[in-house]
Parts: structure tokens; C-alpha cells; sequence
């Protein structure tokens, strides 16, 4: 896979971080350098906390659970807000907020998860990206909060590694903006190449514990599957992204004329 529109964003102790701007949408190419999207920043150093600054992040959109957040703090430049919007909080379980379970039994997570019951998990989790209250109230937020007049400077938004909670958050984002769904896909699957070279630790780690690192990629990785849940559940639900947008996250048409005039 490869970063068509150059929008990746090369920060050692920030992975899977890129230009949400670049590719072309409905109203020309969206906006660069508005809007970002990455893995956790639990891991910033010092010095990378200088790079991260020139980007003009002012505002960070955590889409981690609670829990996820206390245990891996982000580190960020002093004066970043940070916003956590939590849209699993409404699971009582699901597999995008248990991929830190890796570091702690690898091969009973692994074990757990064969015979393809890691792709059913993370599809019926994508799905819940669309349909549970919780998720639809942070998604909704998120998109309120980037409307904000108030709100300074350029922003993101992240989960824990950056491909599923965050994955959904781009795509239903560029998706409303008009960009083609090739793009959109390609969007989500450059996590592929962005996120995996920082897991290696993860993936060395579990096999020193008798797990084969191919075991660990529908869990470390995305796949079309996965993406494709969460617009069929968007689809069966709601019609379209528009509904989406106007039923589910209860938004007004002149506030999607704002997003579209903010990011395209």
C-alpha cells in the first residue's frame, strides 16, 4: 500500500499518524493540515513533542474507553487540549479496546481468537461503531466540537492503535466530504503500512511466547472486511451517510455545510 497523497506523518513515537487533507472530495481536495488521525500519543517523547507541535494540533480527540486512557495517558505539548470521547463505553466488551491484552498472555489471547473468530469480532465490533448510543454520541461530538468557532488550530483524533475506532471516525468523515470510496479505502488500509513496523516490539514479544506473528495480523491489522461491516450496518440502519449523519448523529444540514466548508 502506498500513501498515493503523501499525507503520512513520519514521528517515531507517534505511529500511524497522517493528514486526514490531500485526496480529492465532492467541493476539490480536502483540506490539508486541519485535520489528523493516529495511534495513542501515550508514547510522545520530549523531542517528538517539539515535531508534533509543528503541526498545529491545538485540540486531540481521544476515542478511547476510559480505562484505555488512565492506563496509557497521552503525552502532549503543553496548552494541547485534549477531548475524550469514549464510543465504546455503551460495550460491555469488545475486541478494538482488548488489543492490549497482547503484552500481557499473547498466546491465551491469540488461542482465543483462531479459526477465524477475529475477523467475526472485530466486523460485529465495527458494526457497534454505528449502531451503540455510546458511539453515536462521540462521533456526533467529535463533529460538533470541530464546528466549534471557538476551537484553535489544527486537530485529532486517535484511539489505541489508530485502525478501528479512529478507522470508522475517518472514513465516515471522507465519505461525507465526497471522497471516492477507493479512497476511502485506501485511506483506512494505509494503517497496514503505517502501524505494523511500530508493533514489531508487540509482535516479537508474542513469539517469544509460541505465537506466529501471521496469527497476530487480523488483530494487529485492518481488512476491507472490517470497514465494509461498519458501512453495511450504516447502510441497514440508516440509508446512506447522509442519514447517517442527519438521523443517527443528529446533525443539521447546515452544520454538514460547515464540515464541508472547514475540511474541503
Amino acid at each position: 500500500m502506498n500513501d498515493a497523497y503523501r499525507r503520512t506523518v513520519s514521528i517515531a513515537s507517534a505511529p500511524n499518524l497522517r493528514d486526514l487533507g490531500g485526496m480529492p472530495s465532492a467541493n476539490g481536495n480536502v483540506k490539508r493540515g486541519v485535520l489528523y488521525r493516529s495511534a495513542s500519543l501515550s508514547s510522545l517523547t520530549d523531542t517528538d513533542q517539539g515535531w508534533f507541535s509543528t503541526l498545529g494540533i491545538q485540540t486531540v480527540y481521544d476515542l478511547r474507553t476510559a480505562a484505555e486512557a488512565a492506563e496509557s495517558p497521552d503525552r502532549l505539548p503543553a496548552g494541547t487540549e485534549r477531548i475524550n470521547l469514549d464510543v465504546l463505553a455503551d460495550a460491555s466488551a469488545s475486541i478494538a479496546a482488548s488489543v492490549g491484552q497482547l503484552t500481557t498472555d499473547p498466546r491465551t489471547f491469540v488461542a482465543s481468537l483462531a479459526d477465524g473468530q477475529a475477523e467475526r469480532l472485530f466486523e460485529d465490533s465495527y458494526r457497534d461503531f454505528v449502531r451503540m448510543p455510546s458511539a453515536l454520541n462521540a462521533y456526533r461530538s467529535l463533529y460538533l466540537s470541530l464546528l466549534d468557532e471557538d476551537r484553535q488550530g489544527a486537530a485529532l483524533f486517535h484511539c489505541t492503535t489508530g485502525k478501528d475506532r479512529t478507522g470508522w471516525a475517518a472514513a465516515s468523515l471522507l465519505t461525507l466530504l465526497g471522497v471516492s470510496e477507493a479512497d476511502v479505502y485506501d485511506d483506512y488500509l494505509q494503517t497496514n503500512t503505517d502501524l505494523l513496523p511500530a508493533l514489531e516490539p508487540v509482535l516479537q514479544q508474542a513469539e517469544s511466547h509460541g505465537v506466529e506473528r501471521e496469527a497476530l495480523m487480523p488483530v494487529l491489522g485492518v481488512r476491507e472486511s472490517y470497514l465494509a461491516a461498519s458501512f453495511q450496518q450504516m447502510h441497514e440502519q440508516f440509508g446512506g451517510i447522509h442519514e447517517y449523519a442527519t438521523d443517527g448523529l443528529g446533525l443539521s444540514s447546515g452544520q454538514l455545510h460547515g464540515l464541508r466548508t472547514i475540511l474541503s
